[in-house]
């Protein structure tokens, strides 16, 4: 296969990279793609030095598959044209997630509704991604009817300018600003945009996302929140439920889960965090307890590496699910 890169040189690009590596995927050859200013630079792929290119070159050579990841201006403008082509596009913006025309992915979920006809499907918002890993098990055996999140999300979500940031704040030094805060020692209750109706962006997301993965009859409410982590998303998760349950099978439920680890003793202190999951592709999960306020319902605490199965992973086992059509 050929497969493209579109946006390579960025912080997700270069994981999608060594993902596709690790991944072992049957490249016959791979295609960088990144803006203007990198055109011409060299990436290095299995050993070897590939030179990158524009957009328009890329359109040329007719890839079987193009991984998007370069913002959604760039994906509404470019996945059609390739798409037109014959190209398949994995897209990890969210130009094309709540397209009612387009399936919106979790391989360990839903693959099973990809088809040879799907020529742009949408890769997840990262939060999203492993929140519903862990609710899908749990919503099969007892019905979710209301979820309730709180995350604490990486600045690596933001990219390069938001590292920077908070490099410049340790060093005490001035520089570009990617929040309208200082992050480090610092929390901003505020991922993306504000829209009209007092929520972020980044929680609509989450919100209309679970919605259209698992069940629109899930009532789901989020409250995003940056803190100065340089990897890994974290969510602090309330589950209601239709059935009662015993928390036991739910660990069960949760380690049979492909994609899951569960990370499970308190009393031991073991617990997922951001630090523990750099560079994994599982999402984890622990701290499962009962919430005694409320009837059938459950707490838990997921950690996943955001850039991996929040972002590259995700969409290289897309590629790897679509390959058997090209």
């Amino acid at each position: 296969m050929k497969v493209a890169v579109v946006g390579a040189t960025g912080m997700v690009g270069q994981v999608m990279l060594r993902v596709l590596e690790e991944e072992g995927l049957k490249i016959s050859r791979l295609i960088p793609v990144a803006s203007p200013k990198s055109i011409g630079k060299k990436i290095l792929f299995r050993e070897e030095e590939i030179t990158i290119i524009g957009m328009e070159e890329a359109l040329l050579e007719h890839p079987d598959i193009a991984i998007f990841s370069a913002g959604g201006e760039a994906s509404l403008e470019w996945a059609p044209k390739f798409a037109s082509c014959g190209t398949i596009v994995i897209d990890n913006s969210s130009a094309w997630r709540m397209d009612p025309s387009k399936k919106l992915i979790v391989p360990e979920i839903n693959a099973d509704i990809l088809s040879k006809e799907d020529k742009i499907i949408a890769n997840p918002n990262c939060s999203t991604i492993q929140l519903v890993l862990v609710l899908k098990p749990l919503h099969d055996k007892y019905r979710i009817r209301r979820v309730v999140i709180s995350t604490y999300q990486s600045i690596t979500g933001t990219g390069v300018k938001a590292v920077k940031q908070m490099e410049n704040e340790r060093l005490n030094q001035k520089g570009e600003m990617a929040y309208p805060y200082e992050i480090d020692k610092n929390c901003i209750p505020q991922c993306d945009v504000f829209m009209e109706n007092g929520y972020t962006k980044e929680e609509m997301k989450l919100t209309n996302e679970t919605k259209k993965i698992l069940d629109r009859d899930i009532n789901v409410t989020a409250t995003a929140v940056r803190v100065p982590v340089v990897g890994g998303h974290s969510e602090a998760v309330n589950i209601e439920f239709e059935s009662e349950f015993e928390v036991g099978e739910v660990k069960k439920l949760l380690d049979e889960m492909p994609g899951i680890k569960v990370v499970d003793d308190p009393l031991q202190s073991k617990y997922p965090m951001p630090i523990n999951v750099a560079d994994k592709n599982e999402v984890f999960v622990g701290r499962i307890r009962r919430d005694e306020s409320q009837e059938k319902s459950l707490n838990l605490w997921i950690v996943a590496d955001n850039l991996r199965k929040g972002a590259a992973t995700n969409a290289v086992q897309i590629a790897s699910h679509i390959s058997k059509f090209i």
